[in-house]
């Protein structure tokens, strides 16, 4: 096809060579030799497109870029959005090659009323899953918070140990073959501790309230929870996830002792997992370095390393905390790429129409990569350029 630029030269040329002058003849020869090379170029229009017959670039997806790396970056989901909300879905499916049920695999959420449990919601995220060939991994089996209100301090010891055993036998039993990764017991330390003294365990109806048969024994409930997670299912990966833990300091200490102890005694336990609901006072050189040198002791103990529930909150929308919050985002990415035993790299949730930020931290939010609307903000652009 004779394009706007060819017949423009060819108009050009015929009235030059009317009355030529050396000028003239000049002025030809560059006219052709333009046309030449923007024919050779694939040039056509003014508008700088291309041939017609030349698919348009493809735009890579985190799941691709972090696939090079033989990195699992996820998500977690809500299934209800799967179905009110076709872009969720949408984005969900074709970013990520991994996610985890928000709150859909919570005791709370599979036995609310009796202990027969039912998992409507997490088998429809492991349908989806399935479809777009994602990982599941699952959360959360033991903790102390969303406990159904069936469950009570009035129980027994030996009630509260049959319960917990049979819902991590239900479940896992469930999911086995499914879900490749479980956060068996979550959020067990509490936030104190100082200097070289580590955190201590927390006060929860599975512990010591009137727990399970471990009171005052540490985390030898813990240790328990692994071992009735492996008889459910012995191909399941067993972490252990909390908050607060990301850089080296008592509550991270205490964690590392339990995982010492647990590794060296044969204990089940694969990883840890490091939450990261972090905000942009995280982005500190010194920080950053604890955060490596926390995976690093971590990872010599022959763990998995997972960042399972990243977020970082803004207390605006501006572009300068966009673009702040874009920079710490790559640099956490950068961290785990170069930490060979980082092999998960999960938010919790994806887009800020459904963050739980705002509902927990008054006046905070747009902590997720895609803003309310879908659109990808500074930190998608970041995380991608990281995973190439």
């Amino acid at each position: 096809m004779t394009t706007g630029v060819a017949r423009h030269a060819k108009l050009r040329l015929q009235i030059l060579m009317r009355t030529p002058s050396s000028s003239q003849v000049l002025f030809v020869s560059l006219c052709l030799s333009g046309l030449a090379l923007l024919t050779a170029c694939g040039g056509g229009s003014y508008g700088g497109g291309g041939n017609n017959n030349n698919p348009p670039p493809v735009t890579a997806t985190l799941a691709q870029n972090a696939a090079k790396h033989n990195l699992k970056v996820g998500a977690a989901a809500d299934s209800q959005f799967l179905v009110s909300d076709s872009t969720y879905g949408s984005v969900l499916g074709s970013e990520f090659n991994e996610l985890t049920a928000e709150n859909e695999m919570k005791f709370q959420s599979v036995a609310p009323n009796s202990p027969t449990e039912s998992y409507t919601g997490a088998d429809a995220l492991v349908s989806f899953a399935q479809t777009h060939q994602m990982a599941v991994r699952g959360h959360t089996l033991v903790w102390h918070s969303q406990v159904p209100s069936w469950v009570t301090p009035t129980d027994t010891t030996t009630q509260l140990n049959t319960i917990l055993q049979n819902h991590i036998n239900s479940e896992m039993t469930h999911f086995a073959g499914k879900v490749y990764a479980w956060d068996v017991v979550n959020e067990a330390f509490n936030d104190d501790g100082s200097g070289s003294t580590p955190a201590t365990v927390r006060s929860t109806i599975w512990y010591d309230n009137p727990g399970i048969g471990f009171a005052g024994q540490g985390t030898a409930y813990i240790e328990q929870a692994m071992f009735w997670a492996h008889a459910a299912d012995p191909t399941a990966k067993l972490f252990y996830n909390d908050y607060n833990i990301e850089t080296q300091n008592p509550k991270s200490d205490a964690v590392y002792l339990m995982a010492q102890d647990f590794t060296n005694r044969g204990v089940p336990l694969n990883g840890i997992g490091f939450q990261f609901h972090v905000d942009l006072s995280f982005d500190n050189p010194n920080v950053l370095a604890s955060v490596t040198s926390n995976f690093q002791r971590f990872a010599a103990l022959g763990l998995e390393i997972h960042i399972t529930e990243l977020d970082i909150r803004l207390s605006d929308s501006s572009a300068a905390s966009f673009a702040a919050q874009a920079k710490l985002y790559g640099e956490l990415a950068a961290i785990c790429l170069q930490q060979p035993k980082c092999t998960t790299f999960q938010t919790w949730g994806f887009t800020d129409k459904y963050s739980w930020i705002p509902g927990f931290f008054t006046g905070m939010g747009w902590a997720l990569p895609w803003d309310a609307n879908y659109q990808k903000k500074p930190a998608y652009t970041s995380l991608l350029t990281a995973f190439q």
